[in-house]
């Protein structure tokens, strides 16, 4: 018998007792920050894209004038504070620590903050991080494209609530297997900024006799049309979706993950082989205009907000030139919009390039493939190591979180 056996035997051997999260925890929905008086410092605003499942982003943040704290002090945030995304992605739920704060919670993202030393935040931190919450607070979300999730459904939401004792034993074995893996994935970060390093310094070209030409001289650009989530079906002509693109595909790809029907696919762009799709728009700097590679055979479908770049260069090397850091800059340069981000009508053709050799291209891109395999191939190496430690820690923490529920409840 394991310790949380023994516990659960000893505090609550009949079963245990379900709560409503509005009766045991205080939900908080966020303020409506302007975003012409962000700064680059001061309090942090925490928005949707800043919730990602299971953790807060780095990246593209944003931050409130430090004198205005007394205009949005009912909207700072504690450290240990649950934050949950409202919109889009619903139920994804993220864990704020001493290095977010200070901080302050955005619209459409809703606070949990326990009433009681009788719950501890973590633990519901693990409850909420897990699938199937997701799943059911996508299934009671409303609206169309966009999913909304109200903090009065999550009010009324029940989840089982052991004595303190358990929920710390939980915490402390999830924690375990938590700890495990960031060190395997601080390990990747680190070798992924190797790659970057290397990669940016390969495609600068500096003081090498390269031909330089912007995007628009190279090829050409062709906007999606029409394609929507809910035009998906189980087969016919492949598709992407330009949502997938930052948060499916990786540099290359020559199967989809999505279809439509033969009828619909004779109304949409299509993009060919080794054509680039470019993600129009995404929540932040770092997605928009992130290009994968089509490599299949046959002719695929794109959606709106997405742009097929057909051109006659190296199509892979074509596609890391995407992924440098030189390109960021420039993304950062023509980047507009608060909310949605996407960049400044007709900057993109205007990127300048470099042209080396095609024979050159291909010896770039060989080698990057090379690299790019090793720290992202979930099949081998350290991915494939944080994939197995995922499953594992996933098994563990479903199983230790599915309790018998009292009788008389």
């Amino acid at each position: 018998m394991s310790r949380i056996d023994e516990l659960i035997e000893q505090f609550c051997p009949n079963g245990v007792k379900m709560a409503k999260v509005g009766e045991i925890a205080k939900i908080l929905n966020g303020y409506a920050f302007k975003s012409g008086k962000y700064t680059v410092s001061g309090i942090r605003v925490v928005r949707i894209s800043d919730v990602q499942k299971g953790k807060m982003s780095d990246k593209d943040l944003k931050f409130y004038p430090i004198e205005l704290e007394e205009e949005i002090k009912s909207y700072l945030l504690h450290e240990n504070d649950l934050v949950m995304s409202l919109t889009g992605n619903v139920g994804r739920v993220a864990m704020l620590s001493k290095k977010d704060l200070p901080a302050g919670l955005n619209q459409r993202v809703a606070c949990i903050r326990p009433k009681s030393d009788k719950v501890k935040t973590r633990f519901l931190f693990y409850l909420f991080d897990q699938n199937k919450f997701e799943d059911e607070a996508m299934t009671n979300a409303t609206g169309g494209g966009q999913k909304n999730m109200s903090t009065t459904w999550l009010a009324k939401y029940e989840i089982p609530l052991p004595p303190l004792e358990v929920q710390e034993e939980i915490v402390k074995t999830l924690d375990l297997f938590t700890e495990l893996e960031a060190e395997l994935e601080a390990e990747l970060e680190a070798r992924k900024t190797q790659y970057t390093h290397y990669r940016d310094a390969l495609l600068r070209f500096e003081g090498k006799d390269v031909e330089w030409k912007t995007l628009g001289e190279v090829g050409q650009f062709i906007r999606g049309n029409g394609l929507q989530k809910k035009d998906f079906t189980e087969s016919g002509v492949g598709c992407i979706h330009y949502g997938q693109i930052y948060t499916y595909y990786g540099t290359y790809a020559d199967k989809t993950k999505s279809f439509v029907s033969p009828e619909l696919a004779k109304k949409l762009k299509k993009a060919s082989k080794n054509d680039l799709i470019i993600a129009g728009v995404s929540e932040n700097v770092e997605d928009v205009c992130k290009a994968v590679v089509w490599l299949g055979d046959d002719d695929i479908c794109i959606s709106g907000d997405a742009f097929i770049f057909k051109h006659k260069q190296n199509p892979k090397f074509i596609g890391y030139l995407f992924q440098t850091s030189m390109f960021l800059e420039f993304k950062k340069k023509y980047a507009q919009g608060a909310k949605v981000t996407r960049l400044q009508s007709g900057s993109l053709p205007k990127y300048l390039i470099p042209i080396p050799p095609l024979e050159e291209q291909e010896r770039i891109a060989n080698t990057l493939d090379k690299l790019d395999t090793l720290i992202n191939n979930i099949s081998i190496g350290l991915p494939a190591e944080i994939q197995a430690r995922r499953k594992q820690y996933e098994y563990y923490r479903n199983r230790l979180l599915s309790f018998k529920e009292v009788a008389n409840g």
